[in-house]
C-alpha cells in the first residue's frame, strides 16, 4: 500500500533500527549518497533496494528519488535513517492512505524528538510539520533553508498527527554541532532570500506559520536568548529535565550562528 524511501549517508549506527521498524513494508528503497561505512552492507541484510546518488541538497535528493526509483505503490513515505516508524505511526499512515480522497496530494507528518530517552515535546515545540507522505506524481520538493518543503502540489495536503520517532542525537553532540554549523549557513541564506510573507505568521496551519516565524523572529535583537527563554521557560521545556536544558542551550547557539552569518552575508552584499 505504501513504498518507503530512506535517504542515507554513513548511517551504519542508525539504519538497522530504522529498517527494523519497517518490517511490515514490502517495498523499501535506500537512496544513498555514497556512504564510506557499512550502511549499504547493513541495509542489504534487510532485502531492500539500494540506489546511489551524490547529495546536493535534500530537495534535490528527494526529487531524484521520485524521478528514478521504481516504487511499487502509489503512495510514498520518506524517512531518514535516524527516524523510526512506531506501530502507532504506521497505523496512522495506513489509515490516512485508505481514507484519502482523490484530491489529496499527501500529508504533513510530525516527529517525536528524543534525547537521552526523553521526549522533548515542550522545548522542541511539538508538533513541527514536514511533507513526508505523498501520492506519486502529485508533488515535488524544493530546497528551503537546510531542508526542503513541498512544491508543485497537485491537490490538498492533510495532517497526520501521530508522530514518527526522531533520534536526532544518535551520533552524539559533536556530530550534531558539526551538522548544525553547516545548516546555519543554509538557514541564514534562506532567511534573507526566501522570507515568507509576514501574514503567514497568522496562519492556522503550523506548516505555513512556523517557517514565517523563524524568518521574522530572528530579526529581533537578542533573538538567540529569547529563543532559549521561549523554549525552556514559556513552552515549559524545564519540565523535561537536563536533556531539555542541553537542547535549548544548543538551539540558542544554533540561532546565534544563523544570526551572525546573516550579518556576514549582508555585509558582503
Amino acid at each position: 500500500m505504501v513504498s518507503v524511501i530512506i535517504l542515507t549517508k554513513n548511517e551504519e549506527r542508525d539504519i538497522a533500527t530504522c529498517l527494523s521498524s519497517l518490517l511490515w513494508c514490502d517495498d523499501i528503497h535506500i537512496l544513498d549518497s555514497y556512504s564510506s561505512d557499512n550502511t549499504i552492507a547493513i541495509a542489504k541484510t534487510f532485502n531492500v533496494s539500494v540506489t546511489s546518488n551524490a547529495f546536493v541538497s535534500f530537495g534535490h535528493q528527494r526529487n531524484f528519488a521520485l524521478d528514478t526509483i521504481p516504487v511499487k505503490y502509489p503512495w510514498i513515505l520518506f524517512l531518514d535513517a535516524d527516524e523510526v516508524c512506531s506501530e502507532a505511526f504506521k497505523t496512522a499512515v495506513l489509515n490516512a492512505i485508505q481514507s484519502a480522497e482523490n484530491n489529496v496530494a499527501g500529508y504533513y507528518c510530525c516527529w517525536k524528538m528524543m534525547l537521552n530517552g526523553t521526549w522533548l515535546k515542550h522545548c522542541d515545540n511539538f508538533p513541527k510539520w514536514q511533507f513526508r507522505l505523498l501520492r506519486k506524481d502529485s508533488a515535488r520538493f524544493t530546497d528551503f533553508g537546510h531542508g526542503q518543503k513541498e512544491y508543485q502540489v497537485k491537490g490538498q495536503i492533510g495532517y497526520i498527527k501521530e508522530p514518527y520517532i526522531h533520534y536526532g542525537f544518535s551520533k552524539g553532540w559533536s556530530a550534531w554541532v558539526e551538522r548544525h554549523n553547516r545548516y546555519s549557513t543554509q538557514e541564514a541564506i534562506a532567511r534573507l532570500q526566501q522570507r515568507p510573507p509576514f501574514k503567514n505568521i497568522l496562519s492556522k496551519h503550523g506548516s505555513v506559520r512556523n517557517p514565517a516565524l523563524k524568518s521574522w523572529l530572528c530579526r529581533i535583537p537578542g533573538w538567540p536568548l529569547l529563543r532559549f527563554f521561549q523554549a525552556y521557560i514559556l513552552k515549559l521545556g524545564f519540565l523535561e529535565g537536563n536533556a531539555a536544558f542541553m537542547y535549548c542551550v544548543n538551539m540558542a547557539y544554533y540561532e546565534f550562528l544563523i544570526k551572525i552569518k546573516m550579518n556576514e552575508i549582508k555585509k558582503q552584499q
